[in-house]
C-alpha cells in the first residue's frame, strides 16, 4: 500500500469517526429539561430560542423579545454574538419548508454544529501535517484533539461555542503558514476568517484574537545590523488588508447592536437591566452572591466547591446538565496522558535551553500559544469568583489545540530519550502511538454509548 493511499485511508476512518460519535450524541440527547437525569445539554433550550424565532420569523431577534427571554432568567442569548444561531436559524427555516417536524428542525439546527466540528477536524488535519514531522505523532494529536469526549460534545448541540472551536482552528493554522511561509493572500485569508468567526461567536477566546495581533506584528521585527527593526511598511499593507476584511465581516453586527441596544454593543449591560426587571429571585444573577460577595478567598473557592477537580472533570467528559460523568478510569486514563505530556514538555524545554535550538520568535510564539491556554482558565476562574458558581471545563476548550499540541510534543520527547546503548525501539514507539490513538477512540465511543446512551434513552424526550 502505497504511503498516500494509507494516508487517505485513515483520514477517512478519522472523519467518519468524528460524524459517527457526534451523528449519534446529537440525534438522542434530549434538548428539555429531564430530571432526574439530566441528560439534556446545558442551556440548549434557552439557546434553541435564538433559531426558533428566526426560524419562525425570517428575522434576527434584538435579544429584547419576551419570545427570546429565558424563563426565569429574563434576559436573553439573543442579546450575545450569534452569528451560529443565525445559520441554524435558517437552516431550520430551510428545512420547515419539507417538514414541520420538531424534531428534524432540531436535528439540522444542530447539524450546522457538527458541520463546524468536521470543519475543525479537518483544519486540525492541516495544521498536524505542519506541526509535526512525524506522522504517527500528527496523527496522535488530530485524535487527542478531536476524541477528547467533550469536544465531541461540544458540536452536538446547539451553542456558539461549536463556532469558535472551528475559529481557534483556524487562527492557529493561519499562524502556523506565516511563520513557515510568510504572509500571503491564501494565509491572510486563513487568518481573517478566523478572527471574524471568533469575533461573531464567543467572548471567551478574543484572546486568540490579541494573539493574532501580537504574533502579526512581531513577524514584521527585523534583524539588521544587529538592531531589531520593525517593517512599517510591509506590516500596513498586509495588516490594512486584513483589518478591512475582519471590519467588513463583523462591524455589522455591532453596529446593529450600538442602535438596537442603546450603545451596548456587547450586550452586558442589557443583560443586567433585563434580568433585574424580569428574573425570578431565586435565579437573578443580580441577587446572587457570589464567592467574592461573601468574603471567600480563591482558595476557599477552591476548596469548597471542588473548582479545579470538577473543571478538570467537565474539560475531558462531562455530558448533560454537567450530570452525566465519565468512569473514573477514563479520568485517570487522561491524567496519565496529560502528566506524561507535561513531563516531556519540561524535557524538551531543558534541552533546548541547553542547546539554544530555538529563536526569539519561536519564544515569543510559544509564549502567545501559552497565553491562549491561560486566558480561558483565566475567565474562568475569574467568572466563578465574581459573577456566577459556574467552573465548568467547556469553558476551557478554547485552550484545547494549543494544550494538545504541547502534551504530544511532550509525548514524542519521551520517546527520544536516550542513555548510552538504549534508544525506544521504533517498533515499539509505533506500537504505544496505534495503541494511545485507539485507546482516545474507545474512550470517546464509551462514554458515549455505554455512559451517555442509556440515560438519553431512558428519558424519551427529545
Amino acid at each position: 500500500m502505497t504511503q498516500k493511499k494509507r494516508e487517505h485511508i485513515i483520514l477517512f476512518l478519522y472523519l467518519s469517526a468524528f460524524l459517527i460519535l457526534a451523528c449519534t450524541l446529537a440525534f438522542f440527547q434530549p434538548v428539555s429539561d429531564t430530571p432526574p437525569l439530566y441528560g439534556n445539554p446545558p442551556d440548549e433550550h434557552a439557546r434553541i430560542l435564538i433559531p426558533q424565532f428566526i426560524c419562525n420569523h425570517g428575522t434576527i431577534p434584538t435579544g429584547l423579545e419576551e419570545e427570546v427571554r429565558i424563563p426565569g432568567y429574563g434576559f436573553s442569548y439573543g442579546l450575545y454574538n450569534v452569528f451560529p444561531y443565525i445559520l441554524q436559524g435558517y437552516t431550520m427555516r430551510f428545512v420547515h419548508l419539507f417538514t414541520e417536524s420538531q424534531r428534524i428542525l432540531l436535528y439540522s439546527a444542530r447539524g450546522v454544529n457538527i458541520l463546524f466540528g468536521f470543519l475543525m477536524a479537518f483544519v486540525v488535519y492541516l495544521l498536524g501535517k505542519r506541526l509535526f514531522k512525524d506522522d504517527r505523532f500528527r496523527w496522535l494529536f488530530c485524535f487527542a484533539v478531536m476524541f477528547l469526549p467533550q469536544n465531541i460534545f461540544i458540536h452536538t448541540y446547539i451553542n456558539t461555542d461549536s463556532c469558535c472551536l472551528f475559529s481557534t482552528s483556524m487562527m492557529i493554522y493561519a499562524l502556523v503558514c506565516c511563520y513557515q511561509d510568510g504572509i500571503n493572500n491564501r494565509n491572510s485569508l486563513w487568518m481573517s476568517g478566523g478572527i471574524i468567526l471568533c469575533a461573531l461567536s464567543y467572548y471567551n477566546a478574543y484572546g486568540y484574537i490579541l494573539s493574532c495581533i501580537f504574533l502579526f506584528v512581531a513577524y514584521f521585527i527585523r534583524k539588521k545590523d544587529g538592531k531589531l527593526t520593525l517593517d512599517l511598511k510591509e506590516m500596513l499593507r498586509w495588516g490594512i488588508r486584513i483589518s478591512c476584511i475582519v471590519l467588513l465581516g463583523i462591524s455589522w453586527w455591532f453596529i446593529r447592536s450600538y442602535f438596537v441596544l442603546d450603545g451596548d454593543i456587547l450586550g452586558l449591560s442589557t443583560r443586567e437591566k433585563l434580568a433585574e426587571q424580569f428574573a425570578v429571585e431565586a435565579v437573578n444573577p443580580l441577587t446572587m452572591k457570589t464567592y467574592q460577595e461573601k468574603g471567600y478567598t480563591l482558595l476557599q473557592m477552591f476548596s469548597e466547591n471542588h473548582t479545579m477537580i470538577i473543571a478538570f472533570y467537565s474539560f475531558v467528559a462531562v455530558y448533560g446538565s454537567m450530570a452525566i460523568f465519565a468512569s473514573r478510569w477514563m479520568y485517570w486514563s487522561y491524567e496519565l496522558f496529560f502528566g506524561l505530556g507535561i513531563l516531556g514538555c519540561l524535557l524538551r524545554l531543558c534541552f533546548m535551553k541547553k542547546r539554544r535550538q530555538i529563536s526569539g520568535k519561536e519564544w515569543f510564539f510559544h509564549l502567545n500559544m501559552l497565553f491562549c491556554i491561560g486566558m480561558p482558565l483565566f475567565l474562568m476562574i475569574y467568572y466563578a469568583y465574581t459573577m456566577d458558581y459556574q467552573h465548568q471545563g467547556r469553558y476551557l476548550l478554547p485552550a484545547l489545540i494549543p494544550f494538545m499540541y504541547y502534551m504530544v510534543k511532550g509525548l514524542q520527547q519521551l520517546t527520544l530519550i536516550k542513555k548510552g546503548k538504549f534508544a525506544f525501539p521504533e517498533g515499539l514507539i509505533r506500537a504505544a502511538v496505534i495503541l494511545s490513538i485507539a485507546g482516545l477512540v474507545f474512550v470517546a465511543g464509551y462514554m458515549i454509548y455505554v455512559r451517555a446512551l442509556p440515560i438519553y434513552l431512558q428519558t424519551g424526550v427529545i
